[in-house]
C-alpha cells in the first residue's frame, strides 16, 4: 500500500529537547516521508498551535517525541464526518508501571480548534474540543524514561494533573487508581525511582492549596523543582 493510500491527514512530530527525539523522528520519517517536525517551540500549547498552523488538512496527527509506535499501528484512521471536530486519543503503554490509557498516546486533532485553543488550560488535550473520543487500541510506548530528569518531569506533570482533578471528563475512581499506580509501581524499571519520586512530588503539588497548574508546562520551573527535590 502506498503512502498516499495510507495517510489521509498531515502528521506532526513535536519535540523540544527529548533525549531520543532525533532517533524517533528518523524512524517516523522513514515510515511516513511526509511527516512534519515542530521542534524547539517553548510551551506545549504554543508548539501544538505552530504544528496546527503548518498543517493543511482539517485534522492532523500528533506524535510526541518520546512515542515509539507499536508494530501494526498505522496512521490511517478516518473519523466519521460528524466527528471531524473531536479530539481522538489512542492508548499508550507506560514503560515504568504498565498502565495503558491516553497519557502520551497518539492523537488526532481538529486543526482549527487546535489553532484557537485556550492556552490557559493545563491539560491541553482534553480542552481543545468539547468532543473527546478515547480510542481502544494501544498506539505506542511512551518512552519517557530515558534519563533522570525527563523521567521525573513526565511523572510530575501527569500526577499533578491527575491529583488536582483538572482533566475534563475524568472519572474519579479511575483517576485515583492511576495515581496509586504511578506513585507505587515500577521502582525496578529503568529510572523507575525517578518516576516514583516525580509522581509523588507532582501529586503533592496538585493537592496543595491553590496550585498554579500552568507551571507544569514551564520546563524551566520543573527543572528547579527537580533540583530542589532530588
Amino acid at each position: 500500500m502506498s503512502y498516499a493510500e495510507v495517510i489521509m491527514f498531515d502528521i506532526a512530530f513535536i519535540s523540544y529537547n527529548e533525549a531520543k527525539a532525533d532517533q524517533n523522528w528518523n524512524v517516523l520519517k522513514n515510515r511516513y516521508p511526509y511527516a512534519m517536525r515542530t521542534h524547539g517551540i517553548k510551551g506545549i500549547h504554543q508548539a501544538h498551535i505552530v504544528a496546527a498552523k503548518e498543517a493543511v488538512t482539517d485534522m492532523f496527527w500528533i506524535i510526541d517525541a518520546d512515542a515509539v509506535l507499536v508494530n501494526g499501528f498505522e496512521l490511517c484512521y478516518m473519523p466519521k464526518k460528524e466527528d471531524r471536530d473531536a479530539v481522538h486519543v489512542w492508548r499508550s503503554k507506560n514503560p515504568i508501571n504498565d498502565l495503558e490509557y491516553g497519557y502520551g498516546g497518539v492523537k488526532l486533532f481538529p486543526r482549527l480548534a487546535t489553532e484557537n485553543m485556550d492556552t490557559s488550560k493545563p491539560d491541553m488535550t482534553t480542552s481543545i474540543s468539547e468532543k473527546f473520543i478515547l480510542m481502544p487500541d494501544v498506539s505506542n510506548i511512551t518512552a519517557f524514561n530515558v534519563d533522570e530528569f525527563s523521567t521525573w518531569r513526565s511523572a510530575f506533570r501527569e500526577c499533578a494533573k491527575l491529583s488536582s482533578k483538572v482533566i475534563d471528563r475524568q472519572k474519579e475512581d479511575e483517576t485515583n487508581a492511576r495515581l496509586k499506580t504511578w506513585t507505587t509501581v515500577g521502582h525496578d524499571r529503568p529510572y523507575g525511582k525517578y518516576a516514583l519520586a516525580g509522581a509523588t512530588a507532582g501529586m503533592e503539588f496538585g493537592l496543595s492549596r491553590g496550585p498554579d497548574l500552568r507551571l507544569i508546562n514551564d520546563f524551566e520551573w520543573l527543572k528547579e523543582q527537580y533540583n530542589a527535590n532530588i
